[in-house]
């Protein structure tokens, strides 16, 4: 008995201390997308704001590739040490585990849940000289047009992938899937009429729907969006049950010691509630969410089925 309680007491000690220096060195922020998304602007606001709080480096890496799954797995196979966090999308942990045979990580078991950072609705977006005014144009267009408008997202099983093929099952309506490599180009091709529309992040569009280089016709979410508070949204536009929003999320490697994830999350939560960072993603459209990691397992679980009931119904996949 005496040797177990000293063993329990040698954990507890050492629990304590990893929890006091944590992060005794680098702190690698693994973003699984390119530069300049929303993803990789929730790391780059975090990450100064880490390093000044600790004195410890705070490094954003983009390894981008294979819709996310190249960083996700990178991240499950580091050590569990608190040096290795990802800070993702929704697709890696709630709708590519469904669209990737053979995946090399399971998103429900493979990490230990810190945060979701932030969410925000997705917006139907047009050319600027688009003949479509309003979503009653687009449904009349695909109905008369099956299988031909073309709708492009920043890539296979991404949020806007999916709200697309959500769209056309709510509608009962048919378009062209076009992926790219990214939001950006996406944007880029958009505006060059090249592609006729997108479901994309509001906050990495705004800025061109004000700028008068797209046309916003409707967003996903609930409520109206104060960053466009004259669009309207999908059920007003009269088509239901097309709520959806884009978030972002921190994860760590499996097996964290719960001091260090306990100490990881406040400190993440403070870097998102400071008030320089909350200003900047409200700004352009996002929530601050910054839930405790039991909220987020939750969330997780509800987003995971809701996806996979999507793709099912749609039998979707990315061959």
């Amino acid at each position: 008995m005496k040797k177990h309680l000293v063993a329990i007491a040698l954990g507890l000690a050492a629990m304590a201390a990893s929890a006091q220096v944590w992060p005794e060195k680098t702190v690698t922020l693994v973003v699984p997308f390119p530069p300049g998304g929303s993803t990789d602007q929730v790391a780059r606001a975090i990450a100064p704001r880490l390093t000044d709080k600790f004195k410890q480096s705070f490094l954003v890496d983009n390894k981008a590739g294979a819709t996310g799954t190249i960083g996700a797995t990178f991240v499950k196979r580091a050590a569990p040490d608190g040096t290795t966090f990802l800070v993702t999308s929704l697709g890696p942990l709630v709708i590519v585990p469904h669209l990737v045979k053979g995946l090399q990580y399971d998103a429900l078991k493979d990490f230990d849940l810190i945060t979701v950072a932030v969410a925000s609705p997705n917006v139907l977006v047009v050319p600027a000289n688009s003949p479509h005014k309003n979503v009653a144009d687009v449904i009349a267009f695909e109905k008369a047009n099956p299988g031909k408008m073309t709708f492009a997202s920043a890539g296979n099983g991404s949020s806007d992938h999916l709200t697309a093929e959500l769209f056309w099952q709510q509608t009962g309506t048919t378009g062209i899937h076009v992926p790219y490599k990214g939001g950006a180009p996406a944007h880029t091709d958009l505006m060059g009429g090249q592609v006729d529309a997108s479901f994309q992040n509001i906050n990495s569009v705004a800025q061109y729907i004000k700028g008068g280089k797209m046309r916003a016709l409707a967003v996903t979410s609930a409520k109206r969006s104060p960053v466009l508070p004259d669009v309207p949204t999908l059920a007003e536009a009269g088509v239901k049950n097309v709520e959806v929003a884009s978030w972002q999320a921190i994860v760590a490697p499996k097996g964290l010691s719960p001091a260090v994830r306990d100490k990881a999350h406040a400190a993440f939560v403070e870097a998102l509630n400071d008030p320089k960072v909350k200003e900047q993603f409200t700004s352009i459209g996002f929530e601050m969410v910054a839930n405790t990691p039991a909220q987020f397992a939750e969330f997780q679980q509800k987003e995971y089925a809701r996806w996979k009931n999507v793709i099912e119904t749609g039998k979707i996949t990315i061959d």
